[in-house]
């Protein structure tokens, strides 16, 4: 996992999301709890974390590497449930599926908490077993408690743990103890639930999912590779004859019995509340990917205990991961093309560079397509941000504070161009910001100045603009000449 985790990890560029954790996590303490008053407390405390990491070296690997070792843990973690629960092999097995998956491969090169709150949740796991077997609540709760503060739909745990706990028919002590532990970690979590509720518009874009979305979650756990999904899948449900303990005994979890409400419920629970309030996006339930080789390993361990004395049944099973790391190959490498991420602020910022010069006003619509700037700010250097009031940083907000769209109309009036770096569906007319401010830089482009030169970079476009000829008059006024901008070192 550490291996494929670094492999690639300096793609030269970030998209928006790890763009907003460098740039917040590069702010002072007191910068940073400002900011978590009036949005992203969900990832405060994951903000905090970058910011120590960063002061080491301020640049985009370093931003990385925590995801990266958070999940070499956790397919350690899942080798060792997959050990305790069953046996050495399932262990080896279950480890080298969760290092191979395209999933958790794409998750270990990102610049957010997601791979840190599946190693959070794979250990809680783990310490959960122990627990039940007759070790201490405390340590579990803790952990539980501080993945929730990393993001707090890994509260999700406590339900997918309390079904394991049914399947194994624990006793009163094992409820009572994880019980007191479920009702600690849940009450540790209120203050961030009830600060991140009154920022939900941060989620106000999501959809609810659909049976498509589903189906898509199912392919990235077992495998996007047909293959691999298909035998994965085989495997799977061999592996849920395991569910619960074998020959009648009570309080012994098993690996099925674990795996399957680990897999299955958060993020059907998610799904099903997002049907109401959409909240679910597949990275918030990655967490839930643990379970997966886990019940794929159990299924093959079960088949293969059909004939006890099959000789290297381990390597063998090592052999067989090989093979589905070689299947899911060009999807690992592919993954490692920036062009893979939503958006790609380094090659927006490259595009900026080309074109401005010193003093050139420029506008960002809307006010988070800045998150260019604030991340590439020498793309940027000496431009005039026609909008802004206040910067983000001193302002306590993620983008900055900008102008009224009065104040706005005045500072674009006496404009002969302006360098515009937009999302492309706000100029295409497919999505209308709310803020009167967004509007008003809008209905100023449309009606007094046009396009003359365009650079597209995935979901956001660099546009120069010149203003219109006068009426009465033909033709658009030609464009200042821009010339050459020396080469920076």
């Amino acid at each position: 996992m550490l291996a494929l985790g670094c492999w690639g990890l300096d793609r030269g560029g970030m998209w928006r999301d790890e763009a907003v954790t460098f740039q917040v996590a590069r702010r002072t303490v007191p910068q940073i709890w400002r900011l978590l008053h009036d949005v992203d407390a969900v990832h405060g405390l994951y903000y905090l974390l970058v910011h120590a990491v960063l002061t080491v070296h301020p640049g985009e690997v370093v931003l990385r590497l925590p995801s990266v070792c958070a999940a070499a843990v956790t397919a350690g973690l899942v080798a060792a449930l997959g050990s305790r629960l069953a046996r050495p092999r399932v262990g080896l097995w279950a480890g080298l599926l969760y290092a191979v998956s395209p999933m958790a491969g794409h998750y270990a090169q990102e610049g957010r908490s997601y791979a840190l709150v599946a190693a959070g949740a794979t250990a809680a796991t783990l310490l959960f077993t122990r627990a039940v077997r007759g070790g201490t609540w405390w340590a579990y709760g803790t952990v539980v408690a501080l993945t929730c503060w990393l993001h707090e739909f890994a509260l999700l745990l406590l339900p997918a743990h309390a079904l394991s706990l049914a399947l194994a028919r624990v006793g009163p002590r094992a409820w009572r103890g994880w019980g007191c532990a479920a009702a600690a970690a849940g009450l540790g979590l209120l203050p961030l639930v009830l600060v991140s509720r009154a920022q939900s518009a941060q989620v106000a874009w999501l959809r609810p999912p659909t049976w498509a979305t589903a189906q898509g979650l199912l392919r990235m756990f077992l495998g996007p590779a047909d293959g691999v999904f298909w035998a994965c899948l085989g495997l799977a449900l061999v592996g849920l004859l395991g569910l619960s303990a074998p020959g009648g005994r009570r309080g012994e979890p098993t690996c099925a019995g674990v795996a399957a409400p680990l897999a299955v419920v958060p993020p059907l629970a998610l799904m099903l509340v997002s049907r109401m309030s959409p909240l679910y996006v597949d990275r918030y339930v990655l967490y839930a990917l643990s379970g997966v080789p886990l019940l794929v390993a159990a299924g093959a361990d079960r088949l293969l205990s059909l004939r006890p004395r099959t000789p290297l049944a381990a390597p063998a099973g090592a052999v067989a991961v090989l093979l589905a790391l070689t299947h899911q190959l060009p999807l690992l490498r592919a993954d490692r093309d920036p062009a893979r991420r939503p958006d790609d602020l380094a090659a927006v910022a490259r595009a900026a560079d080309r074109g401005l010069r010193p003093g050139d006003p420029v506008l960002f619509l809307p006010a988070r397509t800045r998150n260019t700037a604030l991340t590439y700010p020498a793309a940027f250097r000496g431009a005039r941000d026609l909008a802004l009031a206040e910067p983000a940083a001193g302002s306590g907000t993620l983008y900055g504070r900008e102008a009224g769209p009065l104040r706005l109309r005045h500072r674009m009036a006496s404009l002969e161009r302006v360098w515009v770096i937009a999302d492309r569906d706000v100029l295409a007319g497919r999505w209308t910001p709310g803020s009167p401010v967004e509007r008003a830089k809008s209905a100023v482009l449309a009606e007094e100045f046009t396009p003359v030169r365009e650079s597209v970079r995935g979901e956001v476009a660099v546009r120069l603009y010149v203003r219109r000829a006068l009426p009465g008059l033909s033709g658009a006024p030609e464009p200042p000449p821009v010339p050459p901008r020396p080469a920076r070192r």
